[in-house]
């Protein structure tokens, strides 16, 4: 079982707002509607890789 950390990155402000364990093999890439704090409300979050 390969897990990793990805963050979820908000599609509106490019804030990296969340860190999440995934299992890498076989998976697409995670899309959760979360809070944003900047913008004080849920708005789509995608997950990134952090560089």
């Amino acid at each position: 079982m390969a897990r990793e950390y990805v963050w979820l990155e908000c599609t509106e402000t490019g804030m990296r707002n969340y860190r999440v364990s995934k299992e890498t093999r076989g998976t697409e890439r995670l899309s959760l509607m979360k809070y944003c704090s900047k913008l004080r409300r849920h708005t789509l979050h995608k997950e990134s890789r952090k560089k």
